[in-house]
């Protein structure tokens, strides 16, 4: 239901493009976004079909909406930016001014041109070479360009005061043009070789450096050869390491996100004249907003802060006005640039490599441990519970058309999946598809164990969740954990335009109604995910022990049927149904007469199947003997 007052402003929203700001109750901008039209875009967000997760969000903080409207697509965007920086929105992707982007700059307008490390890229006709994604990658680049091309590396102001060369002069680095008469010629000739190493065009420059090396030989000039020599060696290596992604000599940045729960990485793959030049990740917290309109912001913000355009801007989701984007590009750096959107190819590859180095990423930066207990303590507190669920175990039961009944238990040490507690249990009592006699039995049996978790979450609603307190109560443990139901989102409604669905419910011992957690928040993410893992775990089980029913022919269990008596029949009949099929006479052709009537006899029900293993002999994974299973 949309407040009045909020419906009054939804209906005096313009059909033009512009800017919209989110404040809450407190008048503090939460979040800014643009659209092309701010009607449809704003009214979008409360129309009552609108299921994404963070409508909840809305709903519970929301105090006003500002509009701000613009002549054009481009305007808004130049707006939104300025807006996030002036207002630090919680719920945007917010840059920061720091000093995270690091490249390298050459004047070739200079007498003596040098290269400097800057922050910025400027249009100051220049040649920049970057970004570097790390002080240490630059580091090696600035020494290999030192030691073998030689360019001079001090300041503008000492080239003109210094009276006597440097130390770099004197171990061979530099040659001093601030002091000795320097042929120009030769000077600029290392810088333009210099430039073609920045670019990583290792043809043109080796043989360059090879064509210079032989005639320095031919030339007696073995110094100056081996020098050469040297050089060559030295770049090749580094010139190897610069990886070929693409035919195409193209300047390209390519962009990946990677989110799980409020956690979100954004990743840029750089590519310089077709080959990959490093990477730089941006990781963010407290993202509830969906990637579809975060994705754009970043773009924007990551633009405006003097990065490098370059030709291509590569993007795994279309975006809403990419045309504004390429005009906003284009004036900055002066040339065509195209917002493209691969769906196959080589560019689609180039997508799939940037987001796996976003998933990469975002796995080496994990949740520290003071992170961990604050999302533990919400947990806590959301969900009312006793204590901090530090220990958390789930409970899942999985059956096939009611037969091959188990369960699973995993479970969460500090936030992470902890493999060595997980176990699997056959279900012994029940029979059929009673989940609620199925967890009670798995309950008990856990309850028994003792050495109770903080929490156990059971994949279910609120019948799920009263068998599990009814067999803690029964088991004589009633209290001594907390306990929670975690039902799935169901479909609502389905029509032509999709699927209307409902939330993630928690629900909790006695209580009515279930909490319904922010579908982006990390609490959320947290127990889905055990859920999830269950899930999982509970079907592997049951797949290994049918297949292990169904690999396991009725003939193993006939006494004098061996393996190799076994094998000789089904090679001759060529399934157990022919065999079955098979009269008594032919049998005997294949493993003789006596054996044959025992085989008949059996198959067609005229004895008693012999005592073999009957598969609720299968070795009971309970917690009693369960051994630590680790996937």
């Amino acid at each position: 239901m949309i407040p009045g007052w909020l419906e009054e402003k939804l209906s005096r929203l313009p059909a033009e493009p512009g800017v919209y700001l989110m404040k809450d109750r407190a008048g503090e901008v939460i979040y800014v976004g643009k659209a092309i039209n701010l009607r449809a875009r704003v009214r979008g967000y409360f129309n009552g079909n609108d299921t994404r997760a963070f409508i909840p969000l809305l709903d519970r903080l929301l105090g006003d909406v500002e509009t701000l409207v613009v002549s054009t697509e481009k305007e808004a965007l130049l707006l939104e930016n300025e807006l996030i920086k002036q207002h630090q929105p919680r719920f945007n992707v917010l840059l920061k001014d720091d000093k995270n982007f690091i490249c390298l700059r050459l004047d070739v307008s200079q007498d003596w041109p040098r290269l400097e490390v800057v922050r910025r890229f400027k249009n100051d006709r220049a040649r920049y070479f970057g970004p570097y994604a790390s002080a240490t990658s630059i580091r090696e680049t600035l020494r290999i360009i030192n030691r073998f091309f030689q360019l001079r590396t001090c300041s503008d102001h000492a080239l003109h005061n210094r009276r006597r060369p440097c130390l770099l002069h004197q171990i061979g680095r530099c040659p001093a043009p601030c002091v000795y008469e320097v042929p120009r010629e030769n000077y600029h000739r290392s810088v333009q070789e210099a430039v073609m190493f920045l670019e990583g065009k290792a043809p043109e420059l080796v043989s360059r450096l090879k064509l210079r090396m032989q005639e320095a030989s031919r030339a007696l000039r073995f110094e100056e050869a081996a020098r050469l020599r040297d050089q060559l060696i030295a770049i090749e290596r580094s010139l190897e390491r610069q990886k070929v992604a693409d035919v195409d000599p193209v300047d390209r940045d390519v962009f990946a996100l990677h989110r799980e729960g409020d956690r979100l990485l954004l990743y840029v793959l750089y590519l310089r004249e077709g080959r990959i030049s490093g990477g730089q990740a941006f990781p963010f917290t407290g993202q509830e907003f969906p990637s579809e309109e975060l994705l754009p912001s970043f773009v924007n913000l990551y633009y405006a802060q003097d990065n490098f355009v370059p030709e291509e801007v590569l993007l795994p989701q279309e975006l809403e006005g990419a045309e504004a984007l390429e005009e906003l590009l284009a004036d900055k750096r002066g040339a065509r640039v195209r917002v493209l959107v691969p769906r196959r190819g080589a560019k689609a590859e180039l997508l799939e490599l940037a987001r796996k180095n976003a998933e990469q990423a975002f796995v080496d930066r994990q949740r520290t441990r003071e992170e961990s207990l604050a999302l533990l303590d919400r947990v806590q507190k959301r969900l009312h519970l006793l204590r901090r669920p530090r220990r958390m175990e789930c409970f899942d039961v999985s059956h096939f058309q009611g037969a091959a009944v188990v369960a699973s238990q995993v479970a969460v040490t500090d936030g992470e999946m902890d493999k060595a507690r997980y176990r699997r249990f056959k279900v012994k009592t029940v029979g059929g598809n009673d989940d609620f006699a199925s967890l009670y039995e798995i309950i008990s049996r856990r309850a028994k164990r003792g050495d109770l978790p903080d929490l156990l979450v059971i994949d279910g609603g609120k019948g799920q969740l009263a068998s599990a307190l009814a067999a803690l109560k029964d088991a004589g443990a009633e209290g001594a954990v907390d306990v929670v139901g975690l039902a799935k989102a169901r479909d609502l409604e389905v029509t032509d335009e999709g699927a209307t669905r409902s939330e993630e419910r928690i629900f909790l011992p006695g209580r009515k109604d279930p909490v319904v957690l922010p579908q982006r928040s990390a609490e959320l993410f947290l127990l889905t995910r055990m859920r999830d893992e269950a899930h999982r775990f509970a079907i592997t089980y049951q797949q290994q022990l049918l297949r292990r029913r169904t690999l396991t022919s009725v003939l193993e269990d006939i006494p004098g049927v061996g393996e190799g008596r076994r094998t000789a029949l089904l090679r001759h009949f060529g399934s157990v149904k022919r065999v079955r099929e098979a009269d008594i006479e032919a049998l005997a052709e294949v493993v003789g007469p006596a054996l044959a009537e025992r085989v008949h006899a059996v198959l067609h029900g005229d004895a008693p199947a012999p005592a073999g293993r009957d598969d609720d002999e299968v070795r009971d994974a309970s917690i009693e003997d369960a051994e630590p299973v680790v996937s």
